[in-house]
């Protein structure tokens, strides 16, 4: 597999240092960096790993989509390349893209979703992580979501976090019912803080 993207970042000011008494077995960093594969309700099979250079383009358009379109992320339209790079690869711990790898199918390596993991807070708060996920409109509906969730879950606590916080979750985003199946729990809310409407913040632990 190529070397990861700068989006996926060990080292540095974005490795979150677990809290003092934290017992949990300790697994290596690099257990963050293996490859999953998943199947989702449909039987498509998607591969799931971090972030190479070569798929840039792909989680662009993607993003510049769901920006287009005002789901989910407070960013104006057009997308710019600078608020790309700065919600997707400098800023983050790992940046991890999910690819149709079922044979035989016309989809076979797109690129159909993404999710990012980098700390929310700094210093002795780092070890609580912020997240952001994006599917491909074309694949939506497909349970492709759920599965970044999931593996967001995974890889966390991997990488040193033990809790995951969402801090601005549009009152409207059918997201939201994903997340409290998940585990995630309503623990704030900011009045009309996107053109009127109202966002929530949501955490869990991981």
């Amino acid at each position: 597999m190529d070397k990861p993207d700068q989006g996926t970042n060990l080292g540095g000011a974005s490795r979150p240092t677990a809290p003092e008494g934290d017992r949990r077995p300790r697994r290596s960093r690099e257990d963050a960096t293996v490859e999953t594969k998943v199947q989702t309700p449909d039987g498509l099979m998607v591969a799931i790993r971090p972030l190479v250079r070569e798929d840039r383009p792909a989680l662009f358009s993607i993003f510049a989509d769901v920006v287009a379109r005002g789901d989910g992320f407070p960013h104006e339209p057009p997308l710019t390349e600078d608020a790309f790079v700065s919600t997707w690869i400098d800023p983050v711990t790992m940046t991890l893209v999910a690819r149709i790898v079922a044979e035989g199918s016309s989809d076979s390596g797109e690129t159909v979703g993404a999710y990012y993991l980098k700390p929310n807070f700094i210093g002795r708060a780092a070890h609580v992580a912020n997240a952001g996920y994006a599917v491909s409109a074309a694949h939506r509906g497909r349970g492709i979501g759920r599965l970044l969730v999931q593996d967001s879950v995974f890889r966390a606590p991997i990488l040193g976090f033990d809790a995951i916080q969402f801090n601005l979750v549009f009152e409207s985003n059918p997201a939201r019912a994903l997340y409290e199946e998940l585990g995630w729990r309503v623990i704030g809310r900011l009045p009309r803080a996107v053109e009127g409407e109202d966002c929530l913040i949501y955490w869990r632990a991981v």
